[in-house]
Parts: C-alpha cells; sequence; structure tokens
C-alpha cells in the first residue's frame, strides 16, 4: 500500500492524540496556593547550576513550557522578553523551565534575545514536583504551567494550562495585586 503525504500527516497526528488520551498517570500534583515551593537545582542556558535559593527575598516567576523553538513557547517566551521591564519593576524575577538541553535552551534564549534564565530539567524531576511533567509513551513534555513565588518560597499564585497569548499579562496582573502599597 502507498501512502500519500497527506495520510501519512493525518495518521501521525491521530497517533499522537491516541498516545497523549492513553497516556499513563502524571505524577505529582501542582503545589497548592500557600504552600512551600518546591527546591530544585538545575543548569541553566550558560551551564551555571541554579537554584531557589539564589533568589532569596524575591517574587519568582517560574514557568514550565513544553519546547524550546515552538510557536506556542516562542510566542510565551518573547511577551515575558517584552514585558520584563515591567516585571522587574515589580520585583520579580523570571525563570523558564523545560525537558530541553543546555545547548537548546543557549541557542532559544539567544535567537529571541531572552533576558531571563532558561533551566534545563532534561530528566524531568522538577517539572514533576511542580505537577508539570507530561508523560506521553513516547515523549515526555513539561506542561504550560507556571508559579509565581513569594519572597518567603511559597507558591503565591499559580497558572495551569496557560495561554502563551495572555501568558505575561496575566502574570502582570496578578504582580500587580500582591506588590501595590496598601496606601
Amino acid at each position: 500500500m502507498h501512502w500519500t503525504l497527506s495520510q501519512l500527516r493525518s495518521t501521525t497526528a491521530a497517533t499522537f492524540f491516541v498516545l497523549a488520551a492513553i497516556s499513563p498517570a502524571q505524577g505529582a500534583d501542582p503545589p497548592a496556593v500557600g504552600e512551600p515551593a518546591p527546591a530544585f537545582s538545575l543548569p541553566d542556558q550558560s551551564g551555571h547550576t541554579r537554584t531557589l535559593d539564589d533568589f532569596p527575598g524575591r517574587w519568582l516567576v517560574l514557568y514550565f513550557y513544553p519546547k524550546d523553538g515552538t510557536p506556542g513557547c516562542t510566542t510565551q517566551a518573547c511577551a515575558l522578553r517584552d514585558d520584563i521591564v515591567r516585571i522587574r519593576a515589580l520585583g520579580a524575577r523570571v525563570l523558564g523551565v523545560s525537558l530541553d538541553s543546555v545547548d537548546s535552551h543557549r541557542q532559544f534564549a539567544g535567537e529571541h534575545e531572552l533576558p531571563f534564565l532558561l533551566l534545563a530539567d532534561e530528566d524531568g524531576e522538577v517539572a514533576d514536583r511542580y505537577g508539570a511533567l507530561r508523560n506521553l509513551l513516547v515523549t515526555r513534555l513539561a506542561r504550560r504551567h507556571t508559579f509565581v513565588i513569594d519572597p518567603e518560597r511559597r507558591i503565591a499564585a499559580r497558572f495551569l494550562n496557560v495561554d502563551p497569548d495572555d501568558h505575561s499579562a496575566d502574570v502582570i496582573r496578578f504582580l500587580e495585586q500582591v506588590t501595590a502599597d496598601p496606601d
């Protein structure tokens, strides 16, 4: 039997969605608001190991994303890049996490001039602790989840199943609410 390119694409897409639907249990639940943020120790795009303790007394926007260079992940990263001055003015740092390698992160960050760290969670251990690991039988990816961590290292907000187009604006709105002067 000879397959046309259209038939192959259709069959490949259908297979992917079936595998996603029958994938095994996903591991840990995401930490709840108010819970301590799970610790991490991961290399960034320069190969330097970064930990939660490297950012004392700061708000952190820890965002998990599926894959460097894909359209949704590029949209999300570039929106955060474009809003980084506002985010930093609100006292927060941005850290991106995926299961991609240090080299992949280096290329992605350089290509899009990302002014924040990308952490390589190649074994998926940190994504699992944050309930962001997705096993699709043949591949593993991070789910598009974001956690805002307060200066006391507690989960202040969680954004699950993020829309890349609205993500940065949602994070900024939240940070504006929690960092607003009560006077």
